[in-house]
This record gives C-alpha cells, structure tokens and sequence, in this order.
C-alpha cells in the first residue's frame, strides 16, 4: 500500500468535493449550514490559495480518499486557524490516516506561526470525536470566528505549543 499527502491541486478538486459530499451523505449530514451546500466546496485549490492556508490530498495507492486543511478563518482569536474539511473515504478509516492528514495540518498552523487549532464539527460525525480527543482537542462551550457553517453544534480548540495545551485550551474555552 503506498500512501502519500500532499498539497490540493486545481484538478483535484472535483474528486475531493464529491468525496466530501458522499462522506457527509453516509452519516446523513448533508444538511444546510454545512460544507454540503458551501459553493466553496467546489474549488478547494482556489480557496485554500489564501495566505496562511494550505489544504492536504490523501492518496492510497494513486487514489484519493480523503483531505484535510488549516484555515485562516475569519473573526478567529489572533494566532488561531481553523481545522477544516476533514473528510476520509469509508474504506480509508480506521487506518491512522486522519491521524496522519491532522498532524500534517498541525505542522502547517506551525509553520504559519499559529498557536492554536480550533475545528467545528456536528453530531452527526460523532465517529471523528475520538480521533479530535487523541489529537489533543477539547471542547468548547460555543462557537469561535465566522466560519457561516451554523449546521455544526460541536466546537474544539488545540494549543500547538503547549506541554499542558489540554489545561489550556479549557481555561480558553471558558473565557469566550
């Protein structure tokens, strides 16, 4: 099996936005408010073209199965971007790659000189919440910035350059 991740690419993008779709179809999350209906979702390399953005394929053996990226969402506290469209083909989970896909994107929030990672998600994709948890993230009481996805009802924060980021991160969440 040969996996690589790398950088979003202009002809990816409708593979990754229908992967998207599929995934948030299975759990019956294909709901207004969400990435479903965000006209964003179409054209991932254009978006993900920002300063201080970067959106990552997952490959299995030359396929994609799934993506990840950060984001410079707006309205979020100063040295925090966003977790996003994290998304993994059914026969792609349960292998490390959404591991391997967040610890990428933590690398690149490094990179970038952000301090802390913040996700939305929904109830629906309740089976992501343990992989979050293991990767660090606590939750939050609300919602941070303007991401304009008002169909997500779970928020979560990781500090990236902390030895007690999980102390942290509530002490952050119950300042909001």
């Amino acid at each position: 099996m040969q996996i690589r991740i790398r950088l979003i690419q202009r002809e990816d993008n409708p593979v990754i936005a229908g992967i998207i779709r599929k995934v948030l179809t299975e759990f019956n999350a294909n709901k207004p408010g969400t990435v479903y209906y965000d006209p964003t979702t179409d054209d991932l390399f254009s978006l993900f073209s920002k300063t201080s953005a970067e959106y990552w394929i997952l490959e299995v053996d030359e396929q994609i199965v799934g993506g990840s990226g950060i984001y410079p969402t707006e309205n979020l506290p100063d040295g925090c971007c966003e977790l996003v469209k994290l998304y993994l083909l059914k026969e792609a989970r349960g292998k490390g790659f959404g591991k391997q896909l967040i610890e990428r994107c933590f690398e690149s929030a490094k990179n970038f000189g952000f301090k802390q990672v913040y996700l939305e998600t929904m109830q629906e994709l309740k089976m992501a919440m343990g992989l979050y948890e293991q990767c660090g993230f606590t939750y939050l009481k609300g919602p941070l910035g303007n991401s304009g996805h008002f169909g997500c009802d779970l928020w979560m924060l990781k500090n990236l350059d902390s030895r007690d980021s999980t102390k942290q991160a509530l002490n952050f969440a119950t300042n909001i």
